[in-house]
């Protein structure tokens, strides 16, 4: 018969810290602790297969498993000598959640359960306290009623505070046992009246409505988005512990408190924690209380009067001590502890791994690791790359004021504050003038990428995590926040609305894309350090790895950005974002005009010398190490005007009446341009594309090369191949170009032609493209949907519900689905490996700075992946972590 329950405590532990998956990271920790010797109040914990057997089961509990809850109980009772309901000497327990990973504040507890109309008698008596027992009981009521009721939580406050208030009473401590059994009458008829029956007396009814409470707690809304947000498997499930009560409200020689053996916030070797003497645990997060300071020199430095735990119970707070330097030890790791001292005796109530910011993970992992806790491998493996976001981008001063409009998807991190403008042109025009703008749109589109790169950050009122906004605003590193649904954005009027508020353009407003908010006025920030602990780990997670690291970047800055976090090279320059500029566009536009290829030549012919100067300054950043430059993509109809001024304008530059300017962009447009004439199309229609492009890239990789000695690597990727003819033609007209120049130059240079693999029949015919293509670099934005057959601008509307209903594990387009997406490229990596054993292979689309993605990687055996500028050290991390764990 399965097992559920599991005994700690008393010299008994029937597990340990090895079983998490099984008993919840809390149960596992209690039973550790008590079997390495630490006083530890007994009790038993309900393991976490019952919490998917009590859904399965119409939300009841099998007769076996009350049956070994049982024998749980009367563990508890052998060891502490008091009886589960007995009158004159109460068993009381407390009844937790634990899930595997801490949830903080997402599950359900309950305290001093146990308690009745006589038992409260009883612990009166033989605590010899009146006031305590009673405000034991008067907790309990108003936490079961609120957790295990879902009474109005709000109703039991309302009832406290008049108390308080009718009294002349500023504390809770200041209500004597009288007033306290008063208060206890009124909750049990605010329980009658919103209940409709009477608060249960029977204590084993109580207890299975707590452990039936905590199991349901699972599945609450708030449970629920905190796993989608981070990542935790629904079937996990959460285990219930049961332990014996002991307590902080006995007056002054009791106390509780949380603390943390290191600095969470900083990483500093200080301990760091708050508590309250004569209190139990939910005072000391609730707010009511103002907490003291556990050290001496915590509370010189806050300026505190209170007496720290340290001076007020130097005795107990040096027992505390010692069991927070064990713990470290045996856990090698900085915990999150809580205690309580009751009566002058230490009891551990819980341990974990503390959360931390990713500045204090930094310095933790390090210090650790020089102090031979733990290894260099483990510290790297301690810091979880997603949160190096943290330090990359400057943020929000903590204490600064804000006053929040709204609030969208944190698409981008980092802070901004500037101008509201509502279009690309105006917010190009300010800052060339020197304003720092934030552009707000309803939606981006590429033709807005001038804008979105003169901006100090973008807001959305439209779109996803994924959407062009987002990963656009990721790899300039400018801070993003996109779906903000409660924006109303009245473009003619130039204003934003949320309700009754109003933003014109050029008032002032703060965005934070680490937290999704939106504030009117300027927020004050803080730049990101990244020397000192930061340079320490990328130094130690660079001797580990085994991918290379390059950077999705297309100008100058993107490129020195890229490089001084250590990117090795260019794995996406989009050529088309250079063609989008105010200077160029006309020509642009020209070109596409043009009936024959001598028009298109003429106009091809004006651009050359911008295109290479642009491949110039690249690769001048870039000297020495590889450049992968996707030739022209989109659709041309992106390039042309949509609206009547635009025709307007266009019409007289081009020398051409705008009703055949107005007839030609209709012979363009498209019913689906993501399936249409895009990519190496182009190139096959009108090679001469694709030729001066070849020619300019050329010719600026011999002037660098001549100028400062170290050539940079060209290599010309030729996008949306689907078979190997339009992969060969492409190749001989780069072949051909790179002839032509060399000629004229006089010199050669290395260089490497291949493709983007983003459709799924270049992936399955990999093997023939090998025979022309040098390299493969998958692009999974649009394999993915190619794949899928999903718009990533569109799914943000439904793809959460596939998340939450497990149809897809994470969203696929932040994490690359491996058993479709990741199928096709493992097939072409091997496919393409038969042809060509030294083909290189990378990855370039957002999925190459996303951890979970660049181990899938590792496993493939790609030789690269290429993030945006600001996700490189991510990529550094997350790829030296999973060479680690691929060692085992």
């Amino acid at each position: 018969m399965t097992q559920y329950v599991y005994r700690f405590g008393g010299g008994v532990s029937d597990g340990g810290a090895g079983d998490r998956n099984l008993l919840g990271g809390k149960g596992a920790n209690l039973a550790e602790m008590a079997s390495i010797g630490l006083p530890v109040p007994p009790g038993f914990t309900i393991a976490t297969p019952m919490c998917a057997r009590y859904y399965d089961e119409g939300q009841k509990f099998p007769e076996s498993v009350q049956d070994e809850v049982k024998t749980g109980i009367t563990h508890i009772e052998g060891i502490t000598g008091k009886r589960f309901g007995d009158a004159s000497d109460p068993l009381l327990v407390s009844v937790r959640s634990g899930a595997r990973v801490s949830m903080p504040g997402m599950m359900d507890t309950v305290l001093n359960l146990g308690l009745n109309d006589r038992t409260v008698e009883g612990l009166a008596a033989v605590s010899g306290d009146d006031r305590f027992a009673w405000d034991s009981y008067r907790r309990f009521i108003q936490m079961y009623a609120d957790v295990v009721l879902e009474l109005d939580h709000g109703s039991f406050e309302e009832a406290l505070e008049i108390a308080k208030e009718d009294r002349g009473y500023y504390l809770d401590t200041e209500l004597t046992a009288d007033d306290l059994r008063a208060l206890v009458a009124e909750y049990k008829a605010l329980v009658e009246a919103q209940w409709h029956k009477p608060f249960p007396q029977d204590v084993h009814d109580q207890l299975w409505g707590a452990v039936g409470a905590v199991f349901g707690s699972w599945q609450s809304e708030r449970a629920k988005v905190y796993r989608r947000l981070n990542d935790i498997p629904a079937t996990w499930g959460t285990a219930v512990n049961v332990q014996a009560m002991v307590f902080g409200n006995m007056g002054d020689t009791s106390a509780t408190g949380v603390a943390f053996t290191r600095d969470p916030a900083k990483g500093d070797r200080a301990y760091y924690g708050e508590f309250l003497i004569n209190a139990q645990g939910e005072d000391v997060v609730a707010g009511i209380r103002t907490p003291q300071y556990l050290t001496k020199v915590a509370r010189e430095e806050a300026g505190a009067k209170p007496a720290s735990m340290e001076e007020a119970m130097p005795a107990v707070y040096g027992e505390l001590a010692n069991v927070f330097d064990l713990l470290e030890t045996h856990y090698r790791d900085m915990q999150d502890i809580e205690f309580t001292v009751q009566q002058g005796k230490l009891w551990m109530l819980q341990t974990r791994s503390g959360k931390r910011t990713a500045k204090a993970a930094l310095r933790i992992a390090i210090d650790m690791a020089n102090e031979g806790l733990i290894t260099r491998e483990e510290a790297i493996l301690r810091v979880d790359p997603s949160a190096l976001d943290q330090l990359l981008h400057p943020t929000l001063d903590p204490n600064a004021p804000r006053d929040v409009l709204t609030k969208g998807l944190p698409a981008s991190p980092g802070a901004a504050s500037g101008a509201v403008v509502f279009d690309a042109d105006t917010a190009e025009k300010r800052a060339a003038a020197g304003d720092a703008v934030i552009l707000v749109r309803t939606e981006t589109s590429p033709e807005d990428i001038h804008g979105m790169h003169a901006a100090k950050g973008i807001l959305t009122a439209r779109g996803g995590m994924t959407s062009h906004a987002a990963v656009v605003a990721r790899g300039m590193g400018r801070p993003c926040v996109s779906g903000a649904g409660m924006l109303s954005i009245d473009v003619k009027a130039r204003t934003m609305r949320v309700g009754d508020r109003v933003v014109k353009e050029g008032e002032l407003l703060t965005i934070d894309g680490t937290t999704g908010e939106v504030m009117v006025g300027a927020v004050a920030t803080v730049q990101p350090e990244l020397a000192g602990d930061f340079g320490t780990l990328m130094e130690w997670a660079d001797v580990f790895r085994r991918l290379k690291v390059r950077a999705n970047a297309e100008t100058p800055l993107d490129c020195r950005t890229a490089r001084e976090f250590g990117a090795e090279g260019v794995g996406l320059c989009r050529t088309e974002h250079m063609f989008f500029d105010a200077e160029r566009i006309t020509a642009v536009r020209q070109m596409i005009l043009a009936s024959d290829e001598a028009g298109r030549r003429v106009a091809l012919d004006r651009l050359l010398p911008a295109q290479r100067k642009d491949f110039t300054e690249i690769f001048e950043v870039m000297a020495g190490l590889p450049v992968t430059i996707r030739l022209l993509d989109p659709p041309l109809h992106e390039f042309l005007p949509h609206e009547e001024a635009d025709f307007a304008e266009v019409a007289q530059a081009a020398g051409i009446d705008i009703d055949t300017l107005k007839r030609r962009a209709n012979e363009l447009h498209e019913f689906n341009p993501m399936l249409g004439h895009r990519g190496c199309r182009l190139g096959v229609t009108y090679p001469e594309i694709y030729e001066i492009q070849a020619r300019a890239i050329f010719e600026a990789a011999i002037d660098v090369a001549a100028k400062s000695g170290a050539a940079p690597i060209p290599e010309v990727m030729i996008p949306l191949v689907g078979t190997a003819r339009e992969l060969e033609l492409m190749k001989a007209v780069v072949d051909a170009a790179a002839r032509t120049v060399f000629a004229e130059r006089g010199t050669t240079i290395e260089y490497l032609v291949g493709t983007m693999i983003e459709l799924p029949r270049a992936a399955l015919k990999a093997g023939e493209i090998a025979e022309h293509g040098e390299f493969f670099s998958f692009g999974t934005n649009d394999l993915t949907q190619t794949t899928l057959g999903v718009s990533r601008d569109d799914a943000a509307r439904f793809l959460g519900v596939y998340v939450e209903q497990g149809i897809y594990a994470k969203d696929p387009f932040v994490s690359i689905d491996v058993e479709g997406v990741g199928e096709l490229i493992q097939i072409a990596a091997d496919r393409g490996r038969a042809t060509r054993p030294q083909i290189k292979l990378g990855i370039c689309g957002e999925h190459g700075g996303d951890p979970a993605s660049i181990a899938f990687c590792e496993t493939v055996g790609l030789d690269y992946v290429s993030a945006s500028p600001y996700r490189v050290p991510i990529a550094r991390l997350a790829a030296a972590q999973a060479a680690l764990k691929a060692k085992g």
